[in-house]
């Protein structure tokens, strides 16, 4: 592509490449730093509890402080209950993000069972005074993400995304699952695309993007504004490089080393470490250590030490014993990139 090109949400411009999707215990501050690092557009943090929020919930400054490297960055709330939207906004605006999302997409039974996430849907009354309520608060760009609808006899994402607009949304993030299949099966980005077709603001679509190539086929075959990444950025932020290298022109680089993939490992987790202390971050580390052995030789055994990471010596014990056993191998690297 000869000129990058941006797109604008209310006064935020973005890079059109491609965006770290909010994922809850995945996308915290240190996955969202080195997605950042390595050429994620925009990035949104894990979702919080509108009513949480009011109530001084303790995990407040974990889930929505953003530091400035992470930038252009938003905060996502959920909720059912409009009246604590606006002092919920009020505390979340003292993280300065730089937009607010509401989650109106999330099928977990925790939050959608009790009307939140992708319950919202099927309540396009209380989804319109959520939205309007966040709006009306809201110092900086409000925007929402649905999915494609509740089920499959009851796809509505283009519905709910006309009321999103109606309602002042600055932008509206689609992924092209409903709620009943959560992450099984495909994402269908003729929902995306009608989506938009019915908006005049931007479109994200979401769903099934793990390569340049896809990241490609979702803006040819859906006509979206920005392409937003889950779970194929997992343990892979080289993705993030490969499709900013494309989009801007550049040479396609060779995929990560062993030693390369251990680094930011190691980054990430150290990170962890920082922001949640070594106790916690090193149970949530388990998880996210575990991504980045996806496709290595004995990964499978890997993962299972993962599982038993308690300090930060546990994990540099591991990527030593790691390099030790595939020192004649070819970085491990397993993985396809197209």
């Amino acid at each position: 592509m000869a000129d990058m090109e941006f797109i604008s949400i209310g006064n935020v411009i973005i890079k059109k490449t491609a965006a770290l999707a909010p994922m809850a215990g995945v996308a915290d501050a240190a996955f969202r730093t080195v997605a950042k690092r390595f050429g994620a557009a925009y990035v949104v943090g894990e979702m919080a509890s509108c009513k949480g929020l009011v109530y001084s919930d303790r995990k407040t400054a974990e889930l929505l402080t953003i530091s400035d490297p992470e930038r252009p960055a938003a905060i996502q709330l959920f909720g059912s209950e409009p009246e604590f939207a606006a002092a919920a906004v009020e505390i979340a605006e003292r993280f300065r993000p730089d937009i607010i999302d509401l989650n109106a997409g999330c099928p977990v039974p925790k939050v959608a069972g009790n009307g939140a996430g992708s319950a919202l849907m099927k309540d396009p009354k209380l989804f319109a005074d959520m939205v309007t309520a966040l709006v009306k608060a809201a110092h900086v760009p409000v925007t929402v993400k649905i999915r494609a609808g509740w089920d499959p006899e009851h796809i509505n994402a283009c519905e709910i995304a006309h009321i999103a607009e109606e309602c002042g949304a600055a932008a509206i993030a689609v992924h092209g699952r409903t709620k009943t299949q959560m992450y099984t099966g495909k994402a269908d980005r003729s929902v995306i695309a009608a989506v938009k077709q019915t908006v005049s603001v931007p479109v994200i679509g979401n769903g099934d993007v793990d390569s340049v190539e896809s990241c490609e086929e979702m803006y040819r075959e859906t006509g979206c504004d920005l392409v937003m990444i889950g779970r194929g950025a997992y343990g892979d932020p080289w993705l993030f490089r490969d499709i900013d290298d494309y989009y801007e022109g550049r040479p396609r680089k060779p995929a990560p080393t062993l030693d390369e993939r251990l680094s930011v490992m190691r980054e990430q987790i150290e990170l962890l470490v920082k922001y949640k202390g070594e106790y916690i971050g090193m149970k949530e580390a388990r998880a996210q250590a575990a991504f980045y052995l996806k496709g290595m030789t004995n990964a499978a055994k890997y993962r299972g030490m993962c599982g038993k990471l308690n300090e930060l010596n546990d994990l540099y014990e591991l990527t030593e014993l790691i390099k030790a056993e595939n020192k004649n191998c070819n970085g491990g690297n397993d993985n396809v990139r197209v």
